[in-house]
């Protein structure tokens, strides 16, 4: 008997109940998108209930490619950011248990749910997709149920207009009625105008039943043209009680479903690529015969090739022999020598076969044309059963690193991430997908594109969240924008509440005073702004600079463990001494001055520089003070330790 570990086990109850709901929720909200998309071709059409839920439940089994990869994205966000928001994820990898690890039960289910998003593509959707699509054309023909409004024309029956001005809704009468009847056609209309009546619908529901009361038939009658009394006749009748039958069938009649099977959204992958190589087939053969008609066109008025018959009963077509000519036609001189009307004539003849020959192709390319976007519909469709499968283990990699690393649960911010992951996966797919239909790009390219967009954002996020890499760290984004707009950096120090190295008075003095003196230094060497010249040759000592940088790093480290926090506070005022290229541009000198040769360039990276060079010196002389103000701090609280310790052995 398989048994399932225990973490394993946890890890798939977190993650069902997740994926469930929001799979519905994600297959409701396509639901509602195809709801308003149809609407009007659904309402008033007198359907029953269960032909709505047919086509709905046809329909929800072709919206599942669309919400299960939604779904699946949103349902692993979910799950890993509660892991990692109540800290469960951090026991588990203090415990030795990877990231990998925890994922594993998911990857083998969501794997499970790709291979069967495959068997679906191929054979239960096309089997969706006909029914659903069948019932919607058939819909579409079903009869409007009739509403007739007062004071206004109806004309939802066929060949006939009708206007009441006034019903009666307990007895359903119908006053003063007005009918305009042109089923026999526009030119013999009959007119039919009663005070009141009634509208019904025989058993079968094909004919309506008008009967009228009290009213006048007026009618053109038309009698031939042989008829002694004229062309045309007017009749005029007056009546007490008239019945009209009107053909109006209100029966809903379901199409055959072999229209759309035979469509490229009813067939499954062996189908597909019978009718692409079919039609391949056809395309060929209409191009070999294209290019051999135009193989055996006359050139220029001459016959390309002749026929030979061999033994009295074989014909063979033989290209004809080229005669080399001794000198080149001077076109022009033969047009020349004729006339004008001549000349006339011949360039309109010239046109007249170079618009047939281009009529000609233009007609033979249109039938290569639908065929050639039969094959690239087949071609999508066959590509769309294989990047399902893929976009469902994709959006996993992508949601579940995601939710480990952003640590947020619940519905908040995994939906609104979720929502725009999948706005940006849709609005490629889509793109690729008409670029693919279209014809400007290869099929696969096209049906691909999303994938390939997107599988390296999943490695990627894989990657960091194993490697418990900040990569949703504003703080780290925010210094990197600083730096490379050359604003000076902010440290952060907080009070420890631990410490484990404590802080000698003494030897924090001791580094002050080396840190002080290493910057002092540095002023003394460059103590005014750097020539031109000076700067492009030489520039700022990469080392110096670096030492700097580093003596500082570690003094604020040192203090970091600080028990004052007034020594904490002063400690962040210390800056972050940067190590940019434009403080040193070349470790050559004879490159530098060929550089500020080059004057158009290298004067703006000059003026440039400066600035830079500005801040540098500000850091300096900051560096400094700090010193100077700590010194303060440690030697005052010094004295006051001291105090203190006299005042005990007093």
């Amino acid at each position: 008997m398989l048994k399932i570990k225990r973490l394993y086990l946890f890890i798939l109850q977190t993650f069902l109940p997740q994926f469930m709901m929001t799979f519905f929720i994600c297959l409701f909200i396509v639901m509602m998108q195809f709801l308003w998309k149809y609407i009007d071709e659904l309402v008033g059409k007198g359907l029953a209930v269960s032909v709505i839920g047919e086509l709905f439940f046809y329909a929800a089994l072709t919206m599942i490619p669309l919400a299960l990869p939604l779904a699946i994205l949103l349902a692993s966000l979910m799950t890993f950011g509660n892991l990692g928001e109540h800290f469960e994820l951090t026991a588990m990898k203090a415990s030795g248990v990877s990231l990998i690890r925890v994922m594993k039960p998911l990857i083998v289910f969501i794997s499970l749910i790709a291979i069967g998003a495959f068997f679906f593509q191929n054979d239960v959707l096309p089997k969706a997709q006909v029914k659903m699509w069948t019932l919607l054309f058939s819909m579409r023909q079903k009869s409007p149920t009739l509403d007739i409004p007062e004071g206004a024309i109806y004309s939802q029956i066929p060949g006939y207009n009708l206007y009441v001005k006034h019903k009666n809704p307990k007895n359903d009468m119908l006053y003063n009625l007005l009918i305009y009847d042109v089923s026999s056609g526009q030119n013999y209309p009959r007119i039919v105008a009663a005070d009141s009546g009634s509208l019904s619908m025989t058993k079968d529901k094909t004919h309506l039943v008008l009967k009228l009361y009290k009213g006048d038939w007026y009618e053109d009658v038309a009698m031939g043209s042989n008829s002694s009394v004229g062309t045309n006749m007017y009749r005029r009748e007056a009546f007490d009680t008239k019945d009209i039958f009107i053909p109006y069938d209100a029966n809903f009649t379901r199409m055959d479903d072999q229209t759309m099977k035979s469509q490229y959204i009813g067939k499954n992958i062996s189908e597909l690529n019978h009718t692409i190589d079919s039609v391949s087939k056809h395309v060929d053969s209409v191009g070999n015969d294209i290019a051999m008609q135009m193989k055996v066109l006359p050139v220029v008025g001459m016959p390309s090739v002749t026929t030979e018959i061999k033994d009295d009963t074989c014909r063979v077509e033989v290209p004809v022999r080229q005669v080399a000519l001794a000198h080149p036609v001077d076109f022009d001189s033969l047009c020349n020598a004729l006339s004008v009307p001549d000349r006339l004539s011949l360039v309109s003849e010239a046109l007249s076969r170079a618009s047939m020959a281009k009529q000609d192709n233009e007609f033979r390319s249109y039938s290569m044309t639908e065929d050639k976007f039969t094959i690239r519909r087949h071609q999508i469709e066959l590509q769309k059963k294989f990047t399902l499968s893929l976009a469902c283990l994709i959006f996993f990699f992508i949601g579940a690193p995601l939710g480990a690393i952003i640590r947020k649960g619940g519905l908040g911010t995994p939906i609104v991430i979720s929502v725009l992951l999948f706005i940006v996966y849709y609005i490629i797919d889509n793109m690729g997908y008409k670029l693919a239909r279209d014809g400007r790009w290869e099929v696969w390219h096209g049906i691909w594109l999303s994938s390939a967009v997107l599988l390296p954002l999943g490695i990627f996020l894989t990657y960091k969240a194993v490697n418990d890499s900040a990569v949703l760290n504003m703080d780290a984004y925010r210094n990197f924008f600083r730096r490379l707009a050359g604003m000076h950096q902010v440290r952060k120090l907080t009070l420890k509440e631990v410490v484990i190295e404590e802080v000698e008075t003494p030897v924090a003095v001791q580094r002050l005073h080396e840190l002080r003196g290493a910057a002092s230094a540095f002023l003394r060497r460059y103590p005014g702004r750097m020539s031109f010249i000076r700067y492009w040759m030489y520039g700022y000592d990469k080392k110096a600079l670096r030492g700097l940088s580093a003596q500082i790093d570690g003094v604020v480290e040192y203090l970091s463990n600080s028990r004052s926090q007034l020594v904490i506070n002063k400690a962040m005022d210390f800056p972050v001494v940067r190590q940019l290229l434009i403080y040193h541009p070349t470790n050559y000198p004879k490159l530098g001055a060929v550089l500020a040769a080059l004057l158009p360039l290298s004067l703006p990276l000059y003026l440039v520089a400066l600035k830079h060079q500005a801040n540098l010196k500000y850091d300096v002389n900051l560096t400094c003070k700090v010193c100077d103000e700590l010194l303060a701090i440690l030697q005052e609280d010094g004295g006051d330790a001291d105090t203190a310790v006299k005042s005990e052995n007093e």
